[in-house]
């Protein structure tokens, strides 16, 4: 297909080596044209454009290799390693194609796509939109470049916007996500860049972070109703148990991928997800990292009720303003006899959960899993 115009810093091929550098200028412009595309490329193709560009400007791979835990780093090594000793030529030549084959084009920042604002809209948030209107307070992921992957900041704001919407005046408070994913779980930058030194500080803050974060999903005194506008991974899913009501599209999907990580389960799931769809069905998820689609999910228990994606917006809002329209006060007393008596199980369930995972991320099993998952994602 006919490519749009992308910006490529000009190089000339009959330059000396000590004029071939591009300034670090040219590099910076190039990563942030790479920003605006209307389609991110992904990783393994970035990782490619990467190590041509390197090659292209500095020769054969000549940097010290990375240390194992330095995840992105690593990656971006292996790439431009692999490259070899190709002709200056030739490496311009495929660097061009990977830009006609793989990239749409990029567009100008008016013209990037971002929910529109909304009545009630709370300030104070980076990582989310967090409006309050008609009654419900919505807590909506707001990372859509990113799949709206969890980082640590995104955590912290979701654990502000739940306790802020615990004590307002809404009847109900919903989570969903902005664009076409609801969330694609921890954003693995969470583990990488950490020196040797500084892991198990990294491990013990992390378990101390997640801890209050699920806590807050135990604790929160309204209905809570999670809309999964597309696919749930990781994090997302497993706290799905603890929401009041879970409506799919059903284009959603469910996935929490901890043993290919070498990770393990947390939101409790590793309690309630067994009690709602049974141990086997629970062991195909959480040790085997099955995906479920949404209607297997609402099959097993997991999802209250699926929806056209054609008509989910109109059909899951209609239904949510009209619950909004309850009396408040009844929802809240009702959901606490029906949560309470497993209140202080669960925060201990968390607690066990995050210790283990603590463990996990300092052993050598998980470092090494991770390792394995960035170079699959990076492989030429």
């Amino acid at each position: 297909r006919p490519a749009q115009a992308v910006c490529i810093p000009a190089i000339h091929l009959h330059m000396t080596a000590a004029t071939m550098q591009l300034s670090q200028k040219d590099f910076q412009k190039a990563q942030e044209e790479l920003k605006l595309l209307k389609k991110d490329p992904g990783n393994e193709t970035k990782l490619k454009l990467y190590a041509l560009f390197k090659q292209a400007t500095e020769g054969p791979c000549n940097a010290p290799k990375p240390g194992m835990l330095d995840f992105v780093k690593k990656a971006k090594w292996d790439a431009w390693n692999s490259l070899g000793n190709l002709s200056q030529v030739t490496k311009l030549t495929i660097s061009l194609r990977y830009f006609v084959d793989y990239l749409d084009g990029p567009e100008s920042a008016s013209q990037k796509k971002e929910a529109s604002p909304e009545e009630g809209r709370h300030d104070g948030y980076e990582t989310l939109i967090v409006a309050t209107k008609n009654n419900i307070t919505k807590i909506m992921f707001n990372r859509p470049d990113r799949k709206n992957a969890i980082n640590h900041q995104m955590y912290r704001e979701i654990i502000k916007a739940l306790e802020e919407a615990g004590k307002n005046d809404s009847t109900i408070a919903v989570i969903t996500g902005n664009g076409d994913y609801y969330s694609s779980g921890n954003d693995l930058n969470n583990f990488t860049n950490v020196q040797p030194g500084e892991m198990e500080k990294m491990a013990k803050d992390g378990a101390v972070l997640l801890k209050e974060f699920v806590g807050h999903f135990i604790d929160f005194p309204k209905p809570l109703v999670a809309v999964v506008n597309g696919p749930a991974i990781g994090i997302c899913v497993t706290v799905l148990g603890l929401c009041d009501l879970v409506y799919a599209s059903d284009r959603a999907t469910f996935h929490s991928p901890f043993s290919l990580l070498g990770q393990s389960p947390e939101g409790c799931s590793s309690y309630l997800f067994p009690k709602i769809m049974g141990l086997a069905k629970a062991s195909e998820m959480l040790l085997f990292n099955k995906k479920l689609t949404a209607a297997e999910a609402c099959a097993q228990g997991l999802v209250t009720e699926v929806f056209p994606d054609r008509t989910f917006q109109k059909e899951v809002w209609a239904r949510l303003e009209a619950y909004a329209s309850l009396p408040k006060n009844s929802l809240a007393v009702s959901k606490q006899l029906l949560r309470n008596m497993e209140k202080e199980k669960l925060h201990a369930i968390n607690s066990r959960e995050c210790e283990v995972l603590t463990e996990r991320w300092l052993s050598d099993e998980c470092a090494n899993a991770i390792v394995s998952f960035f170079q699959k994602k990076s492989k030429l």
